[in-house]
C-alpha cells in the first residue's frame, strides 16, 4: 500500500505554497489519489522529486 498524505502536508515539507504544489500535480510531477473530494499525494513522488533535484 502506498502511502499518502494531504496538501497542506505537501506544502509544509516541500516548503512551497499550494499554488505550486497544485501545479506539480497538474505537470504530472506529484502524483495524487483522490478519495472522495480530497486529493492525497504519493509520498514516492515525493522523494522521486528530492531525488531528481539533487
Amino acid at each position: 500500500m502506498k502511502k499518502l498524505i494531504s496538501i497542506d502536508e505537501t506544502c509544509r515539507i516541500l516548503g512551497v505554497g499550494k499554488t505550486t504544489t497544485y501545479k506539480l500535480i497538474n505537470e504530472g510531477t506529484l502524483l495524487t489519489v483522490h478519495i472522495g473530494r480530497r486529493h492525497l499525494v504519493q509520498v514516492d513522488s515525493i522523494e522521486d522529486l528530492f531525488e531528481k533535484a539533487a
